[in-house]
């Protein structure tokens, strides 16, 4: 098959335009975080000098130019961010409120479909289980492994396998663990799992279609990823804990178990804290893995894959901004818990 350039050139032209665009964002970020910023403070150590040589009073910036000078630096991140979430989401919000096709208004239609349809109820209380299950296994298997590798001989190297998981992508694991899971009838089994069932005398099962178990073995997944990530942060902040608090809780004789619990654990808080609400977020907007693994067929949809469903396999733009918005309003209580947190630890 020959290539015809004449056919593709619009493919080429948009290819071109986006470099085009590419280039010129980036040029312009470059142009305001660095060129410009470096002209002023060129300008304002030439006026010190020039101010220190005559003798002269030094230059004060009053607050109002320094308030623009604020806002000079905040106008791109301020740009990006209307560009990016605010518009979109005003969008989402209002198309939740029409109908598919988003030429008429239904009102809350679309979120009483939310609670009154089976199948939704359904994918919410995935939703609800993935929430509650990742965030508590994951922080308490990286908790494990960060207190067992800490200080140990080959502790670079064992953190350097449990975090691995982390470097692989949401599909690449899934498509991993489908292998793991993988049924081949009566025959030999390529799947790990089943091949451990067949081994021990018992028979191989199609895993990833008996409801509810393939929702826990997608958790799996999840969890396995998470869990380098819990162990990182939590690693460094047991390492952080000061030595004298270390070495007087041994000199009053406190056992390991005692020392886990009155010592590292309240030290960690604030990092488990971090940890519990980062992986709680990303499993809210989890979509990837059950993409991958099971297409969210065997009653294994969430929120965010069915959001996707909705709006763009079956056409239903009011119903798939439903789910958008619902899924919004549940991020936001643990972003304003993480904010307060914050805040807490900087006053404290």
């Amino acid at each position: 098959m020959e290539f015809d350039f004449a056919e593709e050139q619009p493919k080429f032209l948009m290819l071109m335009y986006g470099l085009i665009a590419f280039v010129a964002v980036v040029g312009g970020l470059l142009l305001l975080l660095d060129v410009v910023p470096a002209w002023f403070a060129r300008r304002r150590e030439a006026q010190l000098v020039a101010a220190s040589a005559s003798g002269a009073p030094l230059p004060r910036r009053t607050k109002q130019r320094e308030g623009l000078f604020a806002l000079f630096f905040l106008l791109p991140t301020l740009l990006l961010l209307t560009v990016g979430l605010v518009v979109p989401a005003i969008r989402t919000t209002l198309l939740s409120f029409m109908n598919a096709s988003s030429n008429d208004w239904v009102g809350l239609r679309n979120y009483g479909w939310l609670f009154s349809d089976g199948s939704i109820v359904r994918v919410l209380i995935n939703t609800l289980i993935w929430v509650l299950l990742v965030p508590l296994v994951a922080t308490t298997i990286g908790l494990v492994y960060a207190v067992l590798v800490d200080r140990a001989r080959f502790e670079a190297v064992a953190k350097s396998l449990i975090f691995l998981p982390m470097a692989i992508s949401f599909v690449g694991a899934s498509i991993i663990w489908k292998f793991v899971y993988a049924y081949r009838g009566e025959g030999d089994q390529i799947g790990l799992l089943n091949q451990i069932v067949v081994s021990l005398g018992g028979e191989p099962k199609q895993w990833l279609l008996e409801s509810p178990l393939n929702t826990l073995l997608l958790i799996v997944i999840m969890v396995w990823i998470q869990a380098g990530f819990a162990m990182v942060v939590l690693s460094a902040a047991i390492k952080a804990i000061p030595a004298d608090i270390v070495e007087a809780a041994r000199l009053d004789g406190v056992s390991s178990w005692q020392m886990f619990w009155r010592i590292t654990l309240p030290s960690i808080r604030p990092a488990l804290i971090v940890v519990v609400v980062t992986i709680t977020i990303a499993t809210l907007k989890v979509f990837d893995i059950v993409r991958t693994a099971t297409n969210g067929n065997y009653d294994t949809s969430v929120i965010a894959n069915e959001m996707y469903n909705q709006a763009f396999r079956y056409g239903q733009n009011g119903q798939g901004s439903a789910l958008a918005v619902f899924l919004f309003i549940l991020v936001i209580p643990i972003v304003i818990y993480q904010i307060r947190n914050l805040r807490q630890q900087r006053e404290g």
